[in-house]
């Protein structure tokens, strides 16, 4: 994204970036995750080549903030200042001064921040820094349709299209293992999610991670549905959820804001709380490699990221869910058929050329809705949560198998079912019982 930096710096004079630093070093100031304030002589260099500017987002919200304006970010259902079904929670208003300052990512060794062209160039000539690379605005992978639905099987299709009860039988649930999942939130009230949410985290218009904790809540609809498909447990006989014993460290990150800081805010907070898969339904269309450097990083962590790859259809794919590094899903339906509005593409790469590696159960999928009920969702960003949880009932089951392990069985179960085009499925649909075999 070497166009949108110049680009930028030529018509705003200003422009934010993420510095990768070397070996994952930190900055010596003694920052905490996320955080932003002055920096000292002590500090380490890099903080020194960041600038700050009155128009800059982060101070214009900052700004907005100190004339009583809510920090929340404003997703697309309203929600706005109040947790929906939780308490609300409160962060100090920040100084436009605060605002400004740089982040630090400990757990990925990142900083973000507000550079001019004299910063910029300091930075790419600074030792300690590995990388600059781009901010450009991921957004989230909305369904493409919505309604309300009643839960009447004993398992959805989805949970049956992938062989996931047989797993269960063998006493297999996803226990023990901690799902990251970077979305709207998700609704704790709801009955399938009341026990599953094990860590809550809010990170607010400029990034930061609202304190105290709110109560679990969604600040739309998507992140309950996702959240139900990964982990939701039973109710009364019923089951929504492919691993229903995993755990879920669940983040409001997306939309609205400072999307980026709050992404990245999600990202770290996870990897400090120890999750070993992270589930997103965000992305920015078409081939953009600045994220490229996350993927990678999250990998050499020992989580797998698992990603939506798009709902625009053939030819189309989003970043960061088309990279390599990603494991990427596409959308399948119940008669095995590949959603219309799945994205497919081929790179001319010649590791992985073709996303998604794999479709997942995501037409007309039923799962937990806000306060209550079920509603049925379609999209990519449902196939998503499907793979994430078959990849916890793995990890459960093999505990010590790295996560390429865990990746490469899951895409050797898969099948290229009759009527199925590679160039939209590549590897097909997975198994959850020749997935397990395969470990």
């Amino acid at each position: 994204m070497a166009d949108l930096i110049r680009d930028e710096l030529r018509e705003v004079g200003f422009t934010e970036v993420i510095a990768v630093l070397k070996d994952g070093s930190a900055p010596r100031s003694g920052a905490g995750a996320a955080e932003a304030g002055p920096q000292t002589a002590a500090s380490t260099s890099i903080m020194k080549h960041f600038t700050a500017s009155e128009r800059s987002q982060a101070s214009e919200l900052a700004s907005a903030a100190s004339h009583g304006e809510s920090l929340r970010a404003a997703s697309a259902a309203g929600v706005k200042g109040k947790a929906r079904g939780g308490a609300r929670a409160t962060t100090a208003r920040p100084s436009v001064a605060q605002a400004e300052g740089p982040l630090y990512y400990p757990n990925l060794g990142l900083v973000l921040g507000v550079v001019d062209q004299a910063g910029l160039a300091a930075l790419r000539n600074d030792s300690a820094v590995d990388a600059v690379l781009g901010t450009p605005t991921i957004s989230l992978i909305r369904p493409t349709n919505a309604s309300a639905a009643r839960l009447t099987a004993q398992h959805t299709w989805g949970i049956e299209a992938m062989n996931v009860p047989r797993l269960w039988s063998q006493g297999l649930t996803g226990k023990g293992v901690l799902v990251a999942h970077l979305d709207t939130g998700a609704d704790g009230k709801h009955p399938a999610l009341r026990a599953a949410i094990a860590h809550f985290a809010e990170f607010d218009a400029l990034g930061r991670q609202v304190q105290p904790a709110p109560a679990p809540f969604d600040s739309d609809d998507h992140g309950t549905h996702t959240a139900g498909t990964i982990a939701g447990r039973p109710v009364r006989g019923r089951h929504i959820g492919v691993a229903p014993g995993a755990s879920l460290a669940s983040a409001v990150v997306i939309e609205g804001g400072r999307v980026i800081a709050r992404i990245l805010g999600g990202m770290d907070w996870a990897i400090g709380n120890g999750a070993r898969i992270i589930s997103m339904s965000l992305g920015l269309r078409g081939f953009v490699n600045d994220f490229l450097r996350l993927t990678q990083i999250l990998r050499v962590r020992g989580v797998l990221p698992v990603m939506a790859v798009g709902n625009e259809g053939p030819g189309t794919s989003r970043s960061p869910g088309n990279y390599v590094e990603a494991l990427s899903v596409g959308a399948h339906d119940r008669r095995w058929s590949v959603a219309n509005f799945s994205s497919s593409q081929r790179f001319t790469r010649r590791k992985d050329p073709v996303v998604p590696d794999l479709v997942g159960p995501g037409v007309d999928v039923i799962s937990a809705k806000p306060r209550s009920g079920y509603q049925l969702m379609s999209g990519t960003s449902m196939a998503t949560p499907h793979v994430a949880g078959l990849a916890a009932l793995l990890m459960e089951a093999k505990p010590e198998a790295a996560i390429d392990d865990i990746e490469r069985a899951i895409f050797k179960s898969c099948e290229v079912k009759s009527g199925m085009i590679v160039e939209r499925v590549n590897r097909g649909a997975p198994d959850a019982v020749r997935a397990l075999s395969l470990l």
